[in-house]
Protein backbone atom coordinates (compact mmCIF):
# COMPACT_ATOMS: atom_id res chain seq x y z
CA UNK A 1 0.00 0.00 0.00
CA UNK A 2 1.19 3.20 -1.00
CA UNK A 3 1.40 6.28 1.63
CA UNK A 4 -0.59 9.50 0.97
CA UNK A 5 1.80 12.37 0.87
CA UNK A 6 1.43 15.73 3.10
CA UNK A 7 1.61 19.37 1.73
CA UNK A 8 2.70 21.50 4.55
CA UNK A 9 0.72 24.90 3.73
CA UNK A 10 4.10 26.53 3.49
CA UNK A 11 5.02 24.32 0.87
CA UNK A 12 1.63 24.24 -1.37
CA UNK A 13 2.66 25.82 -4.99
CA UNK A 14 -1.01 27.98 -5.49
CA UNK A 15 0.29 29.21 -9.45
CA UNK A 16 1.31 25.70 -10.45
CA UNK A 17 -0.19 22.65 -8.08
CA UNK A 18 -3.56 21.42 -9.25
CA UNK A 19 -5.86 22.33 -6.09
CA UNK A 20 -8.66 20.16 -5.74
CA UNK A 21 -10.87 21.47 -3.27
CA UNK A 22 -13.71 18.78 -2.35
CA UNK A 23 -15.77 20.81 0.57
CA UNK A 24 -19.29 21.60 0.11
CA UNK A 25 -20.83 25.08 -0.76
CA UNK A 26 -21.21 26.29 2.25
CA UNK A 27 -17.77 25.47 3.26
CA UNK A 28 -16.61 27.38 0.53
CA UNK A 29 -18.52 30.94 2.18
CA UNK A 30 -17.74 30.16 5.20
CA UNK A 31 -13.79 30.43 4.73
CA UNK A 32 -12.87 30.62 1.34
CA UNK A 33 -11.11 28.97 -1.06
CA UNK A 34 -7.31 29.02 -2.02
CA UNK A 35 -6.47 30.45 -4.67
CA UNK A 36 -6.54 28.63 -7.73
CA UNK A 37 -8.16 26.05 -6.33
CA UNK A 38 -11.09 23.53 -8.02
CA UNK A 39 -14.22 23.06 -6.09
CA UNK A 40 -15.06 20.15 -6.40
CA UNK A 41 -17.79 18.92 -3.91
CA UNK A 42 -17.20 15.23 -2.62
CA UNK A 43 -19.47 14.49 0.42
CA UNK A 44 -22.90 16.33 0.44
CA UNK A 45 -24.45 17.51 3.41
CA UNK A 46 -25.33 13.86 4.48
CA UNK A 47 -21.98 12.28 3.60
CA UNK A 48 -23.46 10.44 0.76
CA UNK A 49 -21.43 10.55 -2.66
CA UNK A 50 -21.59 10.04 -6.48
CA UNK A 51 -18.12 8.44 -6.89
CA UNK A 52 -18.41 8.39 -10.83
CA UNK A 53 -20.01 11.70 -11.30
CA UNK A 54 -17.07 13.12 -9.12
CA UNK A 55 -14.52 10.87 -11.19
CA UNK A 56 -15.96 12.81 -14.31
CA UNK A 57 -15.40 15.86 -12.74
CA UNK A 58 -12.03 15.10 -11.30
CA UNK A 59 -10.91 13.76 -14.72
CA UNK A 60 -11.17 17.21 -16.41
CA UNK A 61 -8.67 18.33 -13.98
CA UNK A 62 -5.96 15.52 -13.65
CA UNK A 63 -5.38 14.28 -17.04
CA UNK A 64 -3.71 11.40 -15.90
CA UNK A 65 -2.67 9.21 -13.40
CA UNK A 66 1.18 10.09 -12.93
CA UNK A 67 -0.59 13.89 -12.65
CA UNK A 68 0.33 15.93 -9.56
CA UNK A 69 -2.46 17.32 -7.48
CA UNK A 70 -3.21 18.51 -4.14
CA UNK A 71 -6.50 17.68 -1.90
CA UNK A 72 -8.05 20.12 0.20
CA UNK A 73 -10.33 19.80 2.83
CA UNK A 74 -11.40 21.26 6.50
CA UNK A 75 -9.18 19.21 8.40
CA UNK A 76 -7.28 16.82 5.91
CA UNK A 77 -9.91 13.72 7.32
CA UNK A 78 -11.97 13.32 3.93
CA UNK A 79 -9.03 13.76 2.23
CA UNK A 80 -6.90 11.19 3.90
CA UNK A 81 -9.62 8.47 2.88
CA UNK A 82 -10.55 9.82 -0.64
CA UNK A 83 -6.59 10.07 -1.38
CA UNK A 84 -6.18 6.68 -0.22
CA UNK A 85 -8.85 5.15 -2.16
CA UNK A 86 -7.00 7.52 -5.88
CA UNK A 87 -3.87 6.25 -4.56
CA UNK A 88 -4.37 2.78 -3.82
CA UNK A 89 -7.49 1.42 -5.63
CA UNK A 90 -7.33 3.94 -8.90
CA UNK A 91 -3.27 4.55 -9.01
CA UNK A 92 -3.16 8.09 -9.18
CA UNK A 93 0.44 7.95 -8.11
CA UNK A 94 1.22 11.45 -7.07
CA UNK A 95 -2.08 12.17 -4.99
CA UNK A 96 -1.24 14.48 -1.97
CA UNK A 97 -3.22 16.52 0.40
CA UNK A 98 -3.04 19.46 2.40
CA UNK A 99 -1.72 18.85 5.99
CA UNK A 100 -4.22 20.05 8.42
CA UNK A 101 -6.91 21.13 5.66
CA UNK A 102 -8.06 24.67 5.47
CA UNK A 103 -8.22 24.92 9.14
CA UNK A 104 -4.44 24.96 9.30
CA UNK A 105 -4.11 27.28 6.23
CA UNK A 106 -6.06 29.86 8.17
CA UNK A 107 -4.59 29.56 11.46
CA UNK A 108 -1.39 30.26 9.17
CA UNK A 109 -3.29 33.48 8.70
CA UNK A 110 -2.69 32.41 5.06
CA UNK A 111 -4.93 34.03 2.04
CA UNK A 112 -8.31 33.06 0.92
CA UNK A 113 -10.92 34.03 -1.53
CA UNK A 114 -14.24 34.17 -2.34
Amino acid sequence: MNRLKLVHPDDLDTKNDIIIDIRRESEFKETGIIKNSIKLTFFDDYGQYDLLSWLKEFKKHVKSQDQKFVLVCAHAQRTDMLGNYLLNELEYENTSHLEGGISLWLRLKKETFN
